[in-house]
């Protein structure tokens, strides 16, 4: 009886830990000692996920699903992941050191003799009446949305350079939010592992509305055809509020039953597919 009631109160504990506790700190480049911004950080199967800021500064939300044996994981292109227990962190000031990757990345040099325009995605808006939107209805803070991402599947049946990527805005309540666009391998239906290793961040200003092009000429991206069906995503990063009352950001979007959408609540979380086709769509030439 002792020991059924010891258990109970290190349950119910840390069930009140994770309801009214947070954990926090920074992250750093174990190298040089440089934070480290926007920094994927979650817990796999948990909806537990965020961002660290341009600053290197995060806060991870716990809930009542995590326990202490859960493991954290921070991911940042260039450097390797990073585990670490629920229980070997503090609820505040973790310090977390990231160990730049040693990986080298081959150069591709890729000639094109007589190279066409192509175009992936929907580039039309339609009439606008459908919008997929970044807002949950439960969010209580714009902190909800970090590491929350939109994108579509694309087919790749051809060599191509991308030259941008573009997506038409609906309503938008923010002075700023800066995006990660990124690039991942679809299996099982689902996005899998990320494809571009290119840390790709862009800023949409000022209440921006209508089409939003991201040139990409400057990245020399590259979609092989043997990749296959690819997803592109945007993942909200960091945003500044227009007043108190912001919080719509929505991309066009009509019902379609050949195209799909995805998207996920927060970094680590499990992917969704519906399907919706996004005003979403990249310019490339193919060989």
């Amino acid at each position: 009886m002792k020991y059924t009631t010891t258990l109970l109160f290190v349950f119910l504990s840390f069930g009140i830990y994770a309801q009214e506790n947070n954990i926090s700190g920074e992250i750093k480049n174990s190298q040089n000692g440089l934070n480290l911004e926007y920094v994927n950080i979650g817990i796999a199967n948990r909806n537990v996920g965020t961002v660290s800021n341009a600053k290197g500064n995060f806060t991870l939300k716990l809930n009542e699903k995590v326990s202490l044996n859960d493991t954290i994981v921070f991911s940042h292109i260039g450097f390797e992941p990073k585990k670490v227990l629920v229980s070997q962190l503090k609820s505040s000031h973790n310090i977390v050191a990231m160990i730049p990757s040693e990986n080298i990345l081959k150069e591709v040099v890729v000639s094109f003799k007589k190279p066409k325009s192509k175009q992936f995605g929907r580039s039309t808006k339609g009439l606008s009446l459908m919008h997929s939107n970044f807002f949950y209805a439960f969010d209580k803070t714009v902190d909800d949305y970090l590491s929350r991402e939109r994108g579509m599947e694309f087919r790749i049946k051809k060599d191509c350079k991308v030259n941008d990527f573009n997506f038409n805005i609906t309503s938008n309540d923010f002075k700023s939010v800066k995006f990660r666009l990124n690039f991942y391998k679809v299996e099982n239906d689902l996005p899998s592992k990320i494809l571009i290793e290119k840390d790709i961040i862009f800023e949409v200003k000022d209440n921006k509305l209508g089409l939003f092009t991201v040139d990409l000429k400057p990245y020399d991206i590259y979609l092989d055809k043997e990749m296959g069906d690819i997803a592109v995503t945007i993942q909200w990063i960091e945003s500044i509020k227009t007043d108190e009352k912001s919080r719509f950001f929505s991309i066009s979007t009509a019902v379609s039953v050949t195209e799909n959408s995805f998207y996920r609540e927060r970094n680590m979380s499990s992917w969704s597919k519906t399907g919706q086709n996004l005003t979403f769509y990249l310019n490339t030439m193919c060989q």
